[in-house]
């Protein structure tokens, strides 16, 4: 079975209230849901196209339609309203 992945790079970091709110939310939906984190940080090197300065996380799930519930569920859904429009982040839900 194909696993399911939330690649996310986050380009400005928002009210640090906000995010941090979010995050006390997020975190414990995501790993409730099934989400473990492979990937959270900021240090990278840029090669070929690639630009640097953002936040990016990555979390496996076990199935890419778990992936895609786990965002949708009302607990991560939560989470994401305490951003408030703050956070500009490439979101994609991808499947391997």
């Amino acid at each position: 079975m194909s696993r399911g992945y939330w690649v996310s790079a986050h380009r400005n970091l928002p009210d640090t209230d906000k995010y941090a709110a979010y995050a006390a939310l997020a975190v414990p939906a995501i790993e409730k849901l099934g989400g473990r984190f492979i990937v959270k940080g900021m240090t990278e090197t840029a090669v070929e196209n690639g630009l640097t300065g953002f936040r990016t996380v990555v979390v496996e799930f076990d199935s890419y339609s778990q992936a895609i519930d786990a965002y949708h569920s009302e607990e991560y859904q939560a989470a994401v309203k305490e951003l408030d429009g703050t956070l500009d982040r490439d979101f994609r839900i991808m499947e391997s």
